[in-house]
């Protein structure tokens, strides 16, 4: 991949013992039609402005559209003019924020990052974090302290306005900003697409085991993608591929949602995308959607501090209390006394100003069934664990954590369950889902819909084998010709 530095003035870049890279003037670039037929550059934007229609700003606008790579992208640009944006983005950084500035007796302090790095040492993490969320070469972030440290504003540096002071350190963090193996391209030419899998290796249950994981890689390669694992710590690298698959246990105010988001910003394929991740995340939120649209649930109440007396009428005891984020049977509990049940309300509002309520359902096993591209995949019964009233139990010995799974093929699954969880998934979107459902004499009843389900080896892929694995990457790939389709057909 060409990586080219793209500045107003010649002048303006002094960096000439970095040979990795070229550079050329924005005028050139947006002018000479011999960059519109480069299929393969990252594009790093070092205008002295990137002002809503200025120079700077249409570089990164037409490198978009001619499928560069742009650093800074058109969204990031938009991000760094909105405060609301720049603190809801940092939000999670605010610990770090308060130990990296603890020990200033001001009250104002700027950080200048240069190439994610900063001249002083203490400042490296927070300068690394901030320029991972913000992509651009070179940053002025803005702190005032108010009872704690703020950050103010985050602005792109000019080049021509970093001090001299600086310049042999910009020196430094350019030659090993650029030197890294990301930028270089060294890629099998047969690769037809990248991919992105995001990971948390230090999770201990995550949506696929380690061999799933590399019969993932396996269907992938297959196909002819390019893969590489991620964590959240490749957040800024995201704009190096075409495709997100997130294989981490997913969370709106977690970074899987912001990966999401980005990858979608930044026109990639993503599965999970945001919006299912949004949807099913939030078990207030699919309450809603499913009574709405007459799906059938269990008795269901939204529970608040202005009708917690109400529940044991409305439900009865034993009844289960979800959070509303809650995920892996975490965050749910069965209480069977009012006592108990006025503890654990007390408990989840503290944190939530909804809860969702519904009447207890005991069966010997719930019905997964995997969605993809609002058709079926596969499907599952999940046997509670031993002597437990849910498939997965936290709290049980080590080899009674969750129950057996028994996977079939299609046509082994009764009609009304397979229509039941169709009509639950179709509401939310075309991605990956798996829908949980609890089947009551001959009715099946949704007890929610789960972005990002589990597929671990010898679990789902009992009837599918290899097929599985294939099943979901070629979906990505579908996804991606069709995006490439559609560019070329709008002249773009």
């Amino acid at each position: 991949m060409r990586k080219i530095v793209v500045v107003n003035n010649p002048e303006d870049w002094e960096y000439n013992t970095i040979d990795e890279v070229e550079v050329v003037l924005a005028k050139t670039y947006l002018t000479d039609s011999s960059f519109t037929e480069i299929k393969n550059a990252r594009i790093f934007n070092l205008c002295r402005s990137y002002k809503y229609q200025s120079t700077g700003y249409y570089v990164s606008l037409l490198a978009e559209a001619r499928g560069h790579k742009a650093i800074p992208n058109v969204t990031t640009i938009q991000d760094l003019k909105s405060q609301t944006i720049v603190r809801a983005i940092t939000e999670e950084l605010n610990e770090l924020i308060q130990k990296s500035l603890s020990r200033l007796k001001s009250r104002n302090f700027t950080l200048s990052i240069y190439f994610g790095q900063n001249v002083a040492k203490q400042y490296e993490k927070l300068s690394k974090q901030l320029h991972t969320l913000f992509q651009a070469p070179l940053l002025r972030a803005q702190f005032v302290y108010n009872k704690e440290w703020i950050l103010q504003s985050i602005q792109p540096i000019p080049l021509n306005e970093v001090p001299d002071e600086h310049q042999r350190y910009v020196v430094k963090f350019a030659k090993a900003y650029f030197a890294k193996n990301r930028f270089s391209g060294v890629r099998a030419s047969r690769s037809v697409y990248d991919l992105a899998i995001l990971v948390n290796p230090a999770e201990q249950a995550p949506p696929s085991n380690r061999r799933a994981m590399e019969l993932f890689v396996s269907a992938a390669e297959s196909l002819g993608f390019y893969v590489e694992l991620i964590s959240k710590d490749d957040y800024r690298r995201l704009a190096e591929f075409d495709a997100l698959f997130i294989r981490e246990t997913t969370s709106v105010n977690h970074h899987t949602y912001r990966f999401a988001r980005r990858a979608e910003a930044d026109g990639l394929v993503s599965i999970d995308d945001a919006t299912s991740i949004l949807r099913c995340t939030n078990k207030v939120y699919l309450a809603e959607l499913l009574a709405k649209a007459k799906v059938p649930i269990p008795k269901t109440m939204i529970i608040h501090k202005d009708n917690r007396c109400q529940v044991t009428p409305e439900l009865g005891l034993p009844c289960v209390l979800k959070r509303p984020d809650s995920s892996f049977s975490q965050g749910v509990v069965k209480v069977k006394d009012e006592e108990s049940l006025q503890e654990q309300l007390s408990q989840m509002l503290l944190t939530s100003e909804l809860i969702i309520g519904q009447e207890f359902m005991p069966t010997e096993y719930d019905w997964r069934i995997g969605i993809l591209d609002k058709q079926p995949l596969y499907a599952c019964k999940y046997f509670m664990a031993k002597d437990h009233w849910q498939i997965y139990n936290w709290d049980g010995k080590k080899n009674d954590t969750t129950g057996t799974v028994e996977t079939l093929p299609m046509e082994q699954v009764p009609f009304f369950v397979m229509h039941t969880a169709l009509k639950a998934a179709n509401l939310i979107g075309d991605g990956l889902y798996g829908v949980d459902l609890k089947v009551i004499g001959d009715k099946a009843y949704v007890i929610e819909v789960n972005d990002n389900p589990s597929i671990d080896h010898g679990w789902e892929d009992q009837v599918l084998k290899k097929d599985l694995y294939l099943a979901i990457m070629k979906s990505i790939k579908r996804r991606l010709d069709a995006k490439k389709v559609s560019k070329n057909e709008s002249g773009t």
